[in-house]
Formats: C-alpha cells, sequence, structure tokens
C-alpha cells in the first residue's frame, strides 16, 4: 500500500488535472471579462490599448442609460415599430450608453487616479497600462460624437429647439462638475449621488421621450422624484470605497454616517420613492401600473434584508445583481403607465 505521507513526484501538478486545468482557464476568462466590463475585482494585466480603452469606459455602467432611453420613448406614446423609429431609438441609445456615459466614465477614473490608486490600483491609469495624454484624447473623441449624434437626433426629430443637442450638453457639463474640481460633486455624499442618480434616470428618460415625443414638466418632474431613488442606487457605489474616501476627505454617505446607518438611508430613498411614484399613478387612475409597480418594490425590499443591510460591505455587488432588475422593470411600468395616461 503505498505511504499517504509520502511526497507527491514531480511531475504531478494541479495543471496535470484536466478539469483543474479547465477551471483556472474559465477563472481567466471570467477575469478577463469583468475587466473589460469595468466591474469591481476585476484584475489587471489587458495589454490591448483597444481593451483598455474600453475598460475605462465601464460597458457595465451603459445598460441603465439605455435602459433610460426605452423607458423616455414609451413614455412618450409616440414610438411605433418601425425600422425608422428603431434605428432612432438605437442611435439615441449608443449616445446615452457607449458615447456619453463612456465619457463620463472615462473623465472620472481621470480625476479619481489618485483614489483609484488606493481602492483599486488595478484600473487602467493608476496602474500605468494607459498614459494621460491619451486619456485625454478619449474623453475629447466620446464627446465630440456624443454631441454630433445628439445634433443629428434633433434634425431627424425636427426639433425646431435642439432639446437633445441641450440635453447631452448639460450632461457632459453635470459629468465634469461632478469629477472635476473646484466643485467636485462627489465630494458631497448628498449632491454627488443625486447627480449620478439623475443622470442615470432623468437625463436617457428625457432623451427617449423628447425624441418620440414633447418633453414637459411633468415627466421632468416625475423622473427627477425617481432619481432620487437612484440617488440611494448610486449610495451602493459608495461601500466599496470607504477607505480611500476617508484618506482623501471625501464625504460619502458611509464616510458621514458610518455603514449602518448609510445602508439604512440607501434602502429607504430606493423604497419610499418609487412608493411615492406608485402613489402618483393611483392618482391618475393608472391603477394596475400602480400595483404593478409595488408588485416589484417587494422583492428589492426582501433582497435588501437578505444581503444588503446585513452587510453591505461584502454584498453590495450581490445586492445591486438581485434587486436592480426589479427596481428598472419599474421604471418601465412607469414608463408605460404615463404614455398609456395620454397625460403626457
Amino acid at each position: 500500500m503505498a505511504d499517504p505521507s509520502a511526497p507527491v513526484p514531480a511531475d504531478v501538478s494541479p495543471d496535470s488535472n484536466p478539469e483543474t486545468a479547465q477551471a483556472a482557464e474559465a477563472a481567466k476568462g471570467s477575469g478577463k471579462t469583468r475587466q473589460l466590463l469595468g466591474m469591481k475585482g476585476a484584475g489587471s494585466g489587458e495589454t490591448s490599448i483597444w481593451k483598455i480603452r474600453l475598460q475605462l469606459m465601464k460597458p457595465i455602467t451603459w445598460i441603465p442609460l439605455i435602459w433610460g432611453v426605452v423607458c423616455g420613448a414609451a413614455s412618450s406614446g409616440g414610438y411605433v415599430w418601425s425600422v425608422e423609429h428603431f434605428l432612432a431609438a438605437a442611435a439615441c441609445m449608443l449616445l446615452s450608453g457607449p458615447l456619453l456615459t463612456g465619457y463620463t466614465q472615462t473623465l472620472n477614473d481621470f480625476y479619481d487616479r489618485e483614489i483609484d490608486a488606493i481602492n483599486e490600483p488595478y484600473r487602467p491609469i493608476p496602474s500605468g497600462a494607459i498614459s494621460v495624454p491619451q486619456v485625454v484624447s478619449q474623453v475629447l473623441v466620446l464627446l465630440g460624437l456624443g454631441i454630433g449624434v445628439a445634433y443629428g437626433l434633433d434634425r431627424w426629430a425636427g426639433h425646431e429647439f435642439p432639446v437633445v443637442t441641450v440635453l447631452s450638453l448639460g450632461g457632459a457639463f453635470l459629468a465634469y462638475i461632478y469629477s472635476a474640481p473646484p466643485l467636485k460633486l462627489k465630494q458631497n455624499g448628498w449632491l454627488g449621488n443625486y447627480a449620478l442618480g439623475a443622470s442615470y434616470i432623468a437625463l436617457p428618460w428625457w432623451a427617449g421621450h423628447a425624441l418620440f415625443g414633447t418633453l414637459n414638466a411633468t415627466v421632468m418632474i416625475l423622473t427627477l422624484i425617481y432619481s432620487m431613488a437612484g440617488l440611494g442606487i448610486a449610495v451602493v457605489n459608495d461601500f466599496k470605497s470607504v477607505e480611500g474616501d476617508q484618506q482623501l476627505g471625501l464625504k460619502s454617505l458611509p464616510v458621514m454616517f458610518g455603514i449602518t446607518t448609510a445602508a439604512w438611508i440607501c434602502v429607504l430613498m430606493i423604497d419610499v420613492f418609487q412608493g411615492g411614484i406608485a402613489a402618483y399613478l393611483m392618482s391618475i387612475h393608472q391603477n394596475l401600473y400602480a400595483v404593478l409597480l409595488i408588485l416589484l418594490i417587494i422583492p428589492q425590499i426582501t433582497f435588501q434584508d437578505m444581503y444588503f443591510l446585513r452587510d453591505p460591505l461584502e454584498n453590495d455587488v450581490k445586492y445591486q445583481a438581485s434587486a436592480q432588475p426589479f427596481l428598472v422593470f419599474g421604471m418601465l411600468v412607469t414608463a408605460l403607465a404615463l404614455g398609456h395616461s395620454g397625460l403626457v
């Protein structure tokens, strides 16, 4: 019988096990995908400049903006299923997602390179994978392309006032003062997170609505209220950066109020303002949509209790993956209710 305490022969290693090697290769591939998407915890090591540029643009963050355009088109009541309208909506999604959100994320990484060196040193700029002049050129190109597409959409829609272009310029300016000194809104937990929430919910919604209908005060006010729920979502992202925020004096909500209190502020903002929107839908007799929205709030509360409130530092990503789909479908339910009501 072989001695179990005998040393393992030199030619036997985990790599010699096909299953172990396959698992390691799968993990490596998963890490590469996370890196390209710009997700938290993604490792470094990419050498392709185009993949590094894509990582700076954080494609994972484009999804809410693209969805916001869908909601705006739905709330306008003017979108019809035709090739022309589909292509116009796709161009607006390109504008809101890859171009202007890519611009925003690249700009944010540029101004956050010091704090990223503490919190996420594997990011492209602090790791030295891309030079500062290359980052600046990317910011300018994305901004220029975004404004160009916005102007083209205004021409297509026949706008006398270039509303999509103005919204794009306003969003670009908001992104700048969010990230750059001297204002650097992200230094203030309330202002910064609300600016982020409005950028992710209200601005693309307005663009989609204006493209196929007439943007009005009702839609703008309701989406700004919805952005208060977006403020809560934005706070979730602050928990991963507490250490660096404390060192650099950034007043995020977890730094100002502590982990537990900030977590409760976060979930209350998410739930209460969605509930307020449901109440409004009832007030305009869109009861079915109001009930659907309430049914979509319930699982969010469940996941808040299961994951986020118990350990926001450990479970922030798990909570977002579990709960946010219900929030974004709630946005679409609200948009369909507005479009169906004929009030907008």
